[in-house]
């Protein structure tokens, strides 16, 4: 466990079944409100499929949790609940179609790269599927010296799609 209660955002996404139904229960089930509670969490997005083109358009929100996990205990919760919801990392096609992926995009102002983990996430500038949830509901957070805003206005966000609130 962390020592202190830490800030941590969340990227989720996924494009193989009821995705908005898979993202709402991941998000329960990651944010027990205890060892992770829930701060915030954007709207549903549909984006075009990142790395690999010829599979469907994904769909993507972000969370903004606190947390008294350390960063590799909280990567162990977000796979375990990748896992509970079929994920197969070691199986799949990289940047493939997939039914859940969740990344830990920034865990407060930490900078570490141990083989499971990276923060903050080194893709994190390039991917708009991530920036645009996050500047709904974290613009002005800063990452590595940027905001969310100042990374997301450097990217093209066309083709990406805030979806309406589920019923």
């Amino acid at each position: 466990m962390a020592s202190h209660l830490a800030e941590a955002l969340i990227a989720l996404g996924g494009n193989v079944g009821d995705v908005r139904e898979t993202l709402d229960r991941a998000v329960f089930q990651l944010c027990d409100g205890s060892a992770v509670r829930l701060l915030a969490r954007s709207s549903g997005y549909k984006t075009p499929p990142w790395g690999v083109e010829d599979q469907p358009p994904f769909i993507n929100c972000a969370i903004v949790a606190a947390t008294m996990l350390s960063p590799q205990a909280l990567l162990a919760r977000t796979q375990a609940v990748e896992q509970a919801f079929g994920r197969d990392r070691a199986n799949e096609r990289r940047w493939g179609p997939r039914t859940l992926d969740i990344d830990i995009i920034a865990y407060d102002d930490m900078a570490m790269a141990t083989p499971d983990l990276t923060l903050p996430h080194p893709r994190l500038f390039e991917r708009t599927f991530v920036l645009v949830p996050l500047a709904e509901i974290a613009p002005d957070r800063s990452i590595a010296g940027v905001t969310v805003r100042d990374a997301l206005s450097k990217l093209d966000t066309n083709g990406i799609e805030r979806l309406p609130p589920r019923r």
